[in-house]
């Protein structure tokens, strides 16, 4: 008697929707997706990954952040929910610790790494088959070029032409700087050099290199069809009220970075034991609150009033969190015996707070001119970023100045990426000025 076997169809189209058609299919070595928020760029990504592997029986999989610990909220999520999308979940083995995924029928591996540990990321070694394709998902965090070509040498090694196989790094991001070194490296095309032997560029909002080994392109929410009437009313709004906002979270062009708040700080790694020993060195933490539309941010740093430095050296940085989950990450955190000073409009989870066990946290004072006299005693210090801090990075690189309606800056600083530049400012205010005085 012939037994048949059910064999379930999937039709791609159906699943991951429109507008990432040569993104999907591109073979080259680096595919590069900058995007505005909920166009789908994350999710098109973890839904093609999970597709290739059961596609391609050699191939593995690294999955990198600039923080490890920001992966598995991030790219394992995703990939996760590429897995059921795609309803293969029967296939697949899916490990917390370590974070893993394995397709079950050949042993083919999804590996995650941070670059805050490079040895794990250069010495990776795969059990079966090819290490073949690298996904670095918010790669705007890496600040330093010179990171991301130590991964792009990872991915190095022969691959029998009888496989099919490619190598292939795929960058997603939002396109916060325009500075940023992605923007020349993969949007930008060499066309000519200048009187000083200086490369001109020819920037492409999508192209694809004469080399064929570049596909760069610029996503948005409108090609998002899984949007309901509620999604889109949040970008009308954003059009309407703020429409330099709108252009970078909207459309996905290219944050204009001018008129920095901050200009006075540099990443580099430090021994957070050995800055924190050294004489008349004080630790500051400060709590900026969120939930829905913004995230909760704690600033954890060292301050030297002698040497006028600032040492950043941890964070939080997460919405939709609870006061209950607050203080659970803040005592998962080792943090919860420290002096932390809190946003003062918020009494109430202050209160809470304390009752789950953060005990000494205060309201920080709130005065005249407060936040630009904080600003101001800031800016006479130099800041010193430790690597892990991402999203710090991320909102100094990003704090400027506003603008009035003609386009000229005024002395008051923009109501965004100012989360950590907040909570900075509360964990300062008695270390640099003493506490009869407020910059909160």
């Amino acid at each position: 008697m012939k037994i048949e076997q059910k064999t379930n169809v999937i039709r791609l189209p159906d699943i991951v929707g429109k507008g990432y058609g040569t993104f999907w299919n591109f073979k080259g070595r680096y595919r590069v997706c900058k995007g505005s928020r909920a166009s789908k760029k994350s999710k098109t990504t973890a839904l093609n990954i999970i597709t290739r592997m059961m596609q391609y029986p050699e191939a593995n999989t690294l999955v990198v952040r600039k923080v490890f610990r920001t992966l598995k909220d991030s790219c394992f999520t995703e990939l996760k929910w590429a897995i059921n999308r795609l309803g293969v979940k029967s296939y697949w083995e899916i490990k917390e610790s370590p974070l893993e995924m394995t397709y079950t029928p050949t042993g083919q591996k999804i590996y995650f790494r941070g670059l805050d540990d490079p040895l794990k990321v250069t010495s990776i070694t795969v059990e079966i088959g090819y290490l073949c394709w690298c996904w670095i998902e918010e790669s705007y965090e890496i600040m330093n070029e010179s990171d991301f070509d130590m991964l792009d040498e990872s991915i190095r090694g022969a691959i029998p032409k009888e496989t099919g196989l490619f190598k292939q790094i795929t960058l997603t991001f939002n396109p916060w700087n325009e500075k940023h070194w992605i923007r020349k490296r993969f949007f930008g095309e060499i066309t000519g050099q200048d009187a000083q032997g200086n490369p001109i560029y020819q920037f492409h909002d999508s192209w694809t290199s004469q080399d064929g080994q570049i596909y760069a392109t610029t996503t948005n929410y409108l090609c998002n069809e899984w949007l309901d009437s509620a999604d889109m009313k949040v970008f009308e709004s954003m059009q309407k009220n703020n429409p330099r906002r709108y252009k970078v979270a909207g459309l996905g062009g290219w944050g204009i970075v001018d008129g920095l708040v901050y200009e006075n700080w540099k990443e580099e790694n430090f021994d957070v034991k050995e800055m924190s020993a050294k004489a008349g060195v004080k630790s500051a933490f400060g709590l900026d609150f969120g939930y829905t539309n913004d995230p909760t941010a704690l600033f954890c740093g060292l301050v030297s009033k002698e040497e006028k430095k600032i040492w950043v050296f941890d964070e939080l940085y997460e919405k939709a969190l609870t006061n209950r989950a607050i203080s659970e990450k803040i005592t998962s955190m080792g943090y919860a015996k420290e002096r932390i000073k809190a946003d003062s409009a918020e009494p109430k989870s202050i209160d809470e707070l304390r009752k789950y066990g953060v005990r000494h946290i205060k309201a920080a004072r709130k005065g005249k001119d407060s936040i630009n006299n904080g600003i101001q005693y800031i800016q006479g210090y130099q800041i010193i970023i430790h690597p892990r801090c991402a999203n710090f990075m991320t909102e100094i690189s990003n704090y400027t100045w506003a603008e009035d309606k003609f386009g000229t800056k005024i002395n008051r600083p923009i109501d965004e990426f100012n989360h950590l530049m907040d909570a900075m400012r509360y964990a300062l205010e008695d270390i640099l000025v003493g506490p009869t005085y407020s910059f909160a």
